[in-house]
């Protein structure tokens, strides 16, 4: 994937890279009438960090957080109003650090859950302005038109999230799946980054 311009707070960082920060996210589902839908969340486009980007709900760990799920619930209640009761499956999806290149960085864990019947997103006009929910296809084809602001890892699993065309089948294949880490690698070439994933060409000699 190339990138002109980094969205605000992915810049590339100078001297030696950050410790990770610990975070997690949360993919909300639902069977919409053709397809498979996931809710994206707009942040602010004032934030420092992403501002304006779509994004699945969530954020950094913090200190009263048991741990990574404690964190994809509380976030997932903050940015979009849904709570997840408890015993509500939360299934690990994946793990993705940002690369070492990068200013600011995080270690953070996606989880899918499946949206609580009635779930209405509520956003605080804060940290997030406004939710959508979308087909993940439709949401890649908004982004490619520069209608929706997506960064790599969002678009990257909406790709993966596109194979499925039901709630029951990505849960399925999610519980059944390994979870590894993927730290993506930045090479840059004539001014302009491209951002690679392990196997890809160029990766180890970024």
């Amino acid at each position: 994937m190339r990138i002109d311009r980094p969205p605000p707070g992915e810049e590339l960082g100078a001297g030696a890279p950050s410790v990770p920060r610990a975070s997690a996210t949360v993919i909300v589902v639902r069977d919409g009438r053709a397809d498979l839908e996931v809710l994206l969340v707009r942040r602010n486009p004032e934030q420092r960090f992403m501002g304006g980007a779509w994004v699945f709900p969530g954020g950094a760990t913090a200190a009263e957080d048991r741990d990574e799920r404690a964190t994809a619930v509380r976030e997932l209640a903050e940015e979009a109003g849904i709570v997840l009761e408890p015993g509500h499956e939360l299934v690990r999806f994946s793990r993705w650090i940002t690369p070492a290149q990068v200013a600011v960085r995080f270690d953070t864990h996606f989880f899918v859950a499946e949206a609580p019947p009635g779930a209405s997103p509520v956003v605080d006009g804060g940290e997030c302005v406004d939710w959508r929910w979308l087909a993940p296809a439709e949401a890649l084809r908004l982004g490619r038109l520069e209608e929706l602001l997506l960064v790599f890892p969002t678009v990257k699993h909406l790709e993966q999230l596109a194979e499925f065309a039901s709630v029951a089948e990505l849960l399925a294949a999610a519980r059944a799946r390994r979870v590894a880490p993927v730290e993506p690698r930045v090479l840059v070439d004539g001014g302009v980054a491209h951002v690679l994933l392990p196997g890809e060409d160029g990766y180890d000699d970024a």
